[in-house]
This record gives C-alpha cells, sequence and structure tokens, in this order.
C-alpha cells in the first residue's frame, strides 16, 4: 500500500480542532505550546474557545490549521507508529497545507512554519483593500472552460483561476467586478452554480503580489531543509526535494493556481492508493474521491481517527 499524505488549507477550521488531540495525547498539546511560544501569544486558546471571529481571520487561521495538522501527526507518529520516510510516498498540502506538509517532512521547523504563515496572513489581507478583490466557485464547468471565463471575465482588471480543486469545481479570483461577471458568464456557458465565496481576501491572484514579495523576504531569512519525503508542489503538481526550489514555489505559490486536480491524478498515477488528510476536516478526502475513484481516502483529526489509522496501518 502506497500511502500520501496530505494537509488541509483555509475553510476547514472550526472552534475546537485539535482539542481532543492536546487533551489526550502530550505529543499534541506540545506541538500547541510551541506554536504558542513562536507567536508569543496563545493561539490555542482563540482555536479551542474561540470566537469563532477572531479564530477565522486569516493571520489566525493559517498557523491554527497548520498547528491542528502537525498536533495530529505527532500523535500518529507516537501511537501508530508512523514514520514518514518509510511510510509515505508523498506530502502535499492544500494552499498554506502546503506549508503543514513541509513541516511535517521536516523541511520546516514548526515555530519557523508558524511565524511564516502568520505573516503569510497579514500580508495576503493587507495586498488588497476590503471590498476589493473577491473569488468565486464554480461547479459544472472544466478548468480549460473556467479559464476561458476568466479570461473573457476580466475586461482589463483581474481575474485568475485560483483553484483546480476537482472535476467540475474550479476557483476564481480578482478584482471583485470581475468576478461577477465571471460568475454571469459561467453560468451562459453551462455551469451548474457560481458562488460567492466568503473570504477576506482574492488569494491565489495577481491583485496580492505584494504578499508574494514579503514571503519572498521572509523565506530567504528561514532554514529549509531537503524534506524526507517528496512534496508534490501546489504551483507544478509535480514532487520537488530541492530546498531552493521548494523557497521559490511557495513565494510563486501566492498568486498561482493551487493545481489541486492535477496533484491527486500525480500522486494517484505514480501507485498511490491511499490518500490520509491530517488534521481539521474532511475537505481533501471528500476531493479525493471525486478526482482519483480508485485511491482510498480518510482524514485523522480526533483520537478516534488515529486509533483507526493505527488498526489500518497494522493491517496493511
Amino acid at each position: 500500500m502506497s500511502i500520501a499524505f496530505v494537509f488541509p488549507g483555509q475553510g476547514s477550521q472550526v472552534v475546537g480542532m485539535g482539542k481532543a488531540l492536546a487533551d489526550q495525547f502530550p505529543v499534541a498539546r506540545a506541538v500547541f505550546d510551541e506554536v504558542d511560544a513562536a507567536l508569543g501569544e496563545k493561539l490555542s486558546a482563540v482555536m479551542w474557545d474561540g470566537p469563532l471571529e477572531t479564530l477565522t481571520l486569516t493571520a489566525n487561521t493559517q498557523p491554527a490549521l497548520m498547528a491542528s495538522s502537525l498536533a495530529a501527526l505527532r500523535v500518529l507518529e507516537a501511537e501508530a507508529g508512523l514514520d514518514l520516510a518509510r511510510d509515505a510516498a508523498f506530502v502535499a498540502g492544500h494552499s498554506l497545507g502546503e506549508y503543514s506538509a513541509l513541516a511535517a517532512a521536516g523541511s520546516l521547523s514548526i515555530a519557523d512554519t508558524a511565524r511564516l504563515l502568520r505573516l503569510r496572513g497579514i500580508a495576503m489581507q493587507a495586498a488588497t483593500p476590503v471590498g476589493t478583490g473577491a473569488m468565486a466557485a464554480i461547479l459544472g464547468l472544466d478548468f480549460d472552460q473556467v479559464a476561458a471565463v476568466a479570461a473573457e471575465a476580466a475586461q482589463g482588471e483581474i481575474c485568475d483561476v485560483a483553484n483546480d480543486n476537482a472535476p467540475g469545481q474550479v476557483v476564481v479570483s480578482g478584482h471583485a467586478a470581475a468576478v461577477d461577471r465571471a460568475c454571469v458568464i459561467a453560468k451562459r456557458e453551462g455551469a451548474s452554480r457560481a458562488i460567492l465565496l466568503a473570504v477576506s481576501a482574492p488569494f491565489h491572484c495577481r491583485l496580492i503580489a505584494s504578499a508574494a514579495k514579503a514571503m519572498r523576504e521572509a523565506l530567504a531569512g528561514v532554514e529549509v531543509c531537503a524534506p524526507k519525503v517528496p512534496l508534490v508542489a501546489n504551483v507544478t503538481a509535480a514532487p520537488v526535494t530541492d530546498p531552493d526550489h521548494i523557497r521559490d514555489l511557495l513565494v510563486r505559490q501566492v498568486t498561482s493556481t493551487v493545481r489541486w486536480r492535477e496533484s491527486v491524478s500525480f500522486m494517484a498515477e505514480q501507485g498511490v492508493t491511499r490518500l490520509v488528510e491530517v488534521g481539521t476536516g474532511k475537505v481533501l478526502a471528500g476531493l479525493t474521491k471525486r478526482i482519483a475513484r480508485q485511491v482510498a481516502a480518510s482524514s485523522v483529526g480526533t483520537p478516534e481517527d488515529v486509533a483507526a489509522f493505527a488498526a489500518a496501518l497494522a493491517q496493511a
């Protein structure tokens, strides 16, 4: 059985995430303590007690989701005997989840990852005035169709394909008026739905180029090691292990399309038969069922999930 471990992105956050793991497993509690110390504040208190409005702030959501993922991973290592270098074929993460994947694979320290994601959240939010940008999910059209819709909708503004999540689920991002036009055009072209997303900034488009510059400067001062498992990168949908290449891809990722559909397809083509989503939520496991039905997908974010994974790993 060839396994890939993947890490969720923004939108999976919920109040209480990771608390059951922290309460039951000291190795999980240690991750949250390390993140709190790196940020100089009790992010864990916001994660576990809310309010949701504070947790949902991009500068909080990004390190919080990473902390939840790495806590779950540490529990898998301690309780299920997981060894990524031995047991994983690839790691990957959706948007901010790519940082979680790199931390999991030993490419970035947890403390550096927390600080990078805090900066990334702040920089993305500050890149455009509130209300300038928007994002929308286009359902029922394929990637090429949505790319054509975005090009037609731009009309001198920015309208980029932000996420290629799964067949028939593609997200556009850019100037608010251009995204509105894209929704109208998409429906004309046969989309089943075009849904404006409740986001605080237009992620993964050229409007937030200033955030990419901020990340380039930040990453230049951080140690990036070769991951012990190849990372399937969002920007290329291909494996990467070289630290300098990883830095460059993390910078490009800010304004580039998250090629998730292609990433999962690549891993399946390379013989991955099981995909495990580590952390909060089940979004990526759900997408996998739409992208590569032959790949068994599951999520590990609770003590019960850990027990189920340990049993499955023992039988493999």
